[in-house]
């Protein structure tokens, strides 16, 4: 193993000498959050599929496709179909905005009311979605070189945490770019054909497992449902994935590169499913599904190359984790910390407090302080450091990963898409809708269980009967809020908004 071990070791240490590089380009709010909004076409279309291709991509879809056969690929497809949905109908307009949240977004369309409580429930997600990835880490560490639960999640915690820190979205853009490519060649260049090839060729696949393995819907509908439910929706509105269409250079860039990843993900949602059905032809008997990947790794690939592989499956882990880090990062100091400290400031002086920042503040605008990287840095810094405490404190990573997307779609997902599509939405039905969506679905996850399928179904009826009725009740957003929406729409990003944020 010393050559795999090597392989590995000068990975790691090139993630961190990327995000020192990164480091230099990092001057300006925009270029730490968003990358300066200078992706093109390509590199923007290589880091989104690393970051929705992560360590339940990897390993998780693997280990799918060794319990149910290639109905096993759903999973990561739904994911792929949620960002091709994303990439064509809302991308353009959602890159036109020039924001940097999607509380900014809430906040542009429906008056700033609706920011800090959407961003408490985003912050939630994104510090979870993190969670659970850097728990991935003691899997592969430990496949690796055996170690500890807790010292595996705390090393690769804090390579993520380092190179985040660093150079902010350039570091994570330059690292992701870095980990596509390895994602791309050991798992469907090298390990999807000799997979298949060791375990008789697709013939003898089908010779040795069930039809089932075989059949479209073997996983099951109703779990294909559950996971549009919650994965395609969820590519719709989770801020990961919002920050990185904020990072194209253009409209156009945004709608093409990501309906290349879009269409990526699902060639890979097929790999892995296939290599899991591999798997089970060699490996009949294994303890857990999710040992599928690092089994078949281990024992079909030669010397180097399984080194290669192992990194792949750490890309998909940490491009993730750091994606979802720096999300939580500037959620929590954009859409809650400035909040507060600007309404604690109003309180004290009313006649200087209101102006604390306009809402979705244009790059280079007034609320790009000097001091807005240091900020975001320290945030970073500081969620990061969460995230690890948590990471190592938690066991269930399905169940916090279910219970996180579940509180995204079913509380954001009507206001975000009823803001995006229909112009009678008022802020106190975004509100009504988060807020009993969110609570439905809070409440049937505690009395039938977080896995339950049911707390996501009941949620987003209840939120949308809520968002309707509340909106069709109250007094229509007013004109000036709506004229400033459509202008930023548009793709005039240096209209002012009326609105402070509070």
């Amino acid at each position: 193993m010393a050559v795999d071990y090597a392989v590995i070791v000068l990975y790691l240490a090139g993630m961190l000498a990327v995000g020192w590089w990164g480091m230099r380009r990092a001057t300006s709010k925009s270029d730490f959050l968003v990358a300066g909004r200078r992706l093109g076409p390509a590199m923007y279309s290589g880091t989104m599929a690393a970051i929705v291709l992560g360590g339940a991509s990897t390993i998780g879809g693997v280990g799918l496709g060794y319990q149910y056969g290639l109905s096993g690929a759903w999973m990561v497809f739904t994911i792929g179909l949620g960002l091709l949905a994303l990439s064509v109908f809302f991308s353009a307009r959602i890159a036109r905005l020039k924001v940097y949240t999607v509380s900014e977004m809430l906040d542009l369309r429906y008056g700033g009311s609706a920011g800090l409580i959407s961003g408490i429930v985003m912050w939630a997600y994104t510090l979870m979605l993190a969670v659970t990835s850097t728990i991935a880490y003691a899997t592969i560490f430990d496949v690796l070189f055996g170690l500890d639960r807790t010292v595996s999640i705390v090393i690769g915690g804090a390579i993520v945490v380092a190179y985040s820190t660093l150079g902010g979205m350039w570091s994570i853009t330059l690292t992701d770019m870095v980990q596509f490519v390895v994602k791309t060649i050991g798992v469907l260049l090298l390990l999807l054909p000799i997979a298949v090839i060791k375990a008789g060729g697709f013939g003898e696949m089908a010779h040795r497992l069930p039809h089932d393995y075989f059949a479209p819907l073997g996983i099951g509908g109703q779990t294909v449902f559950t996971y549009v439910l919650i994965y395609s929706f969820g590519m719709l509105i989770g801020q990961d994935i919002w920050q990185r269409v904020f990072t194209a250079r253009s409209d156009r860039t945004a709608r093409l590169g990501g309906t290349a990843a879009g269409t990526y993900c699902l060639v890979y949602a097929l790999a892995g499913a296939v290599i899991g059905t591999a798997a089970k032809v060699l490996y009949p008997h294994l303890g857990s599904p999710d040992d599928a990947f690092a089994t078949i790794v281990k024992d079909t690939l030669p010397v180097g190359v399984r080194g290669l592989v192992l990194a792949a499956a750490l890309s998909a882990v940490m491009s993730t984790s750091s994606g979802a880090l720096i999300a939580c990062a500037t959620v929590a100091h954009n859409d809650i910390w400035s909040r507060v400290r600007g309404a604690v400031r109003a309180r004290r002086d009313p006649a200087t407090g209101a102006a604390s920042g306009a809402v979705g503040p244009r790059d280079g605008g007034p609320a790009e302080a000097p001091d807005e990287v240091r900020g975001n840095r320290l945030f970073t810094l500081l969620m990061g450091l969460a995230v690890i405490v948590t990471a190592i404190a938690l066991n269930n990573v399905v169940e916090a990963l279910t219970l996180a997307y579940n509180l995204l779609v079913g509380g954001l997902l009507v206001p975000i898409l009823g803001g995006l599509l229909w112009r009678r939405g008022t802020a106190a039905g975004a509100l009504a809708s988060v807020a009993v969506g969110g609570l439905t679905v809070i409440g049937l996850m505690a009395t039938l269980g977080v896995l339950a399928n049911e707390p996501i179904y009941y949620g987003l009826l209840a939120s949308l009967v809520a968002y309707v009725a509340v909106s069709l009740a109250t007094r229509p957003t007013d004109q000036a809020v709506l004229t400033v929406w459509r202008e930023r729409l548009a793709g005039r990003a240096d209209t002012p908004s009326p609105l402070t944020r509070v």
